[in-house]
């Protein structure tokens, strides 16, 4: 389903991915100025991914990044100068301080939900925001991204299996980059999609060229509104490439310079660009606007920035736990009368019987059947019945079974 934009919505996607990357090239300065305390991780080359995905969310929505996910906070409107003190461990920064990654969100205001660095974690957490707005009447999708090396985590099938078996309006981006740190995709997943994870779960997927932001954001705002609908959750798999190291200290020696040099010339800005100014979107003059434009608000962003002084010393102790309304003072909106959900409205009767529960939904999309043991029971007189019962494990273990070719079981399937 293709979305038609505004000429400004165009400009919007082209503006958040230039600033997305300006933003980590302030960074990467501030990093080798020993200005930035922790760990700086770049999105090089992945710009459209966050920035298409989370363009597709409505301003109530839910979002949870990663560490490479700068350009969907932006979106979402997070101020860069929040994200240049919260590297540099400043007290203004979202975390007061406490923090020198990417670690910090926004509940209140922007629907943020900090990241996880044990990755997967943040599925279940975000299949719960998902419940919890339903819950409340909200009408809301979640959203969060994972990797490839992340996929294969125990969490994100389990948050993705119970994300399917709620039918929560959930949306996943996994980001196929091709490389789990040093470990290339192929020596870590037997799949040449990984999006055919969903199968599994029964849930839709998506398989998107991750370097073209219009094709993110089409795909994304489809996925978001079926979720919506109450849908389900859907997988979405953007294929790119990490043209970065896992992180500053990482020079990637380990990538093919042939690989670089294929994704290097797939660049996504450049290839918006190109698509901007064939259609008459974008000129030299429009274009040196926006840089202008980013670049007087960097400099502003940054010197504030700079200028935050460090937490005091005896700050450190404080905020350690959650102490209740005078730290958090988060109440449920309600969009909803209470009483739907509450008895005795919300009451079902209690089922101990399934219909059709001799019969399930095969990986085909036919109905297989389910059957216990190799062996029909025979017939036989109440007098035999025990005997038969005794000989019927022996005649089911001379029952041989052929090993299927795995070729003629895709076939099959299809």
């Amino acid at each position: 389903m293709k979305k038609e934009l505004t000429r400004q919505q165009y400009l919007d996607l082209y503006y958040y991915m230039r600033l997305n990357r300006a933003v980590e090239e302030m960074m990467v300065k501030l990093f080798r100025q020993n200005k930035i305390v922790g760990g700086l991780y770049s999105s090089l080359g992945q710009e459209a991914i966050s920035v298409g995905t989370a363009y597709a969310l409505e301003k109530k929505d839910w979002l949870a990044p990663m560490i490479r996910n700068i350009g969907a906070l932006l979106v979402k409107g997070v101020r860069p100068r929040d994200v240049f003190m919260q590297h540099m461990a400043k007290y203004d920064s979202p975390t007061k301080g406490k923090d020198g990654t990417s670690h910090f969100g926004d509940l209140d205001n922007l629907h943020i939900v900090s990241p996880i660095s044990m990755l997967g974690d943040l599925i279940p957490v975000m299949t719960g925001v998902a419940m919890a707005g339903r819950y409340l009447g909200q009408r809301i999708v979640a959203m969060t991204w994972i990797g490839d090396g992340g996929s294969s985590t125990g969490v994100f099938h389990e948050g993705l299996n119970f994300a399917a078996v709620q039918k929560a309006p959930f949306v996943l981006i996994l980001e196929n980059n091709l490389w789990a740190y040093s470990t290339p995709v192929r020596k870590q997943v037997p799949l040449e999609n990984l999006a055919d994870r969903a199968k599994a779960y029964g849930i839709e997927s998506y398989i998107v060229d991750g370097n073209n932001v219009l094709a993110m954001y089409s795909t994304a705002k489809e996925a978001v509104e079926q979720a919506r609908a109450g849908e389900g959750p859907i997988l979405i798999e953007a294929k790119t490439f990490r043209r970065m190291g896992h992180a500053q200290h990482d020079p990637a020696e380990y990538v093919p310079k042939e690989m670089r040099a294929y994704w290097e010339a797939r660049d996504p800005i450049a290839l918006y660009e190109k698509f901007l100014t064939g259609e008459n979107l974008l000129d030299a003059k429009g274009r040196k606007e926006i840089e202008e434009k980013i670049n007087a608000l960097l400099a502003k962003e940054r010197d504030f920035a700079e200028n935050s002084p460090m937490p005091p010393p005896e700050f450190a102790e404080t905020g350690v736990y959650c102490s209740g309304d005078d730290c958090h003072k988060i109440r449920a909106k309600w969009e909803r009368p209470i009483a739907e959900v509450t008895p005795p409205r919300s009451s079902v009767e209690a089922v101990w019987t399934v219909p059709g529960f001799g019969s399930g939904k095969g990986s085909g999309g036919a109905h297989a059947p389910i059957h216990f043991g190799d062996t029909q029971p025979a017939e036989t007189k109440p007098a035999e019945a025990g005997k038969s019962a005794v000989k019927a494990p022996a005649r089911a273990a001379k029952k041989t079974v052929k090993a299927v070719p795995a070729s003629a079981s895709r076939k099959a399937r299809r």
